[in-house]
């Protein structure tokens, strides 16, 4: 049996934490900009902080599973 919850949860949030995509924290003029398309190193970092800290949560803390077969 293939356990594919920790490869959905991080394709779901590589998606939704895509920054410029959704939101981007920091933006360019604001704190937060909502779909602009645009991104900067800063936001790359955030957002990569943020995906570890979710990513961990979910599969560590909450122990998500998906099995297969």
């Amino acid at each position: 049996m293939a356990d594919w919850g920790p490869v959905v949860v991080a394709v779901i949030l590589f998606v939704l934490l895509t920054p410029g995509l959704l939101f981007q924290i920091p933006a360019r003029g604001r704190i937060v900009e909502f779909g602009n398309m645009h991104t900067s190193g800063a936001s790359i970092l955030v957002h990569t902080i943020l995906f570890f800290a979710l990513i961990t949560i979910f599969t560590i803390a909450i122990r998500l599973h998906i099995y297969t077969g």
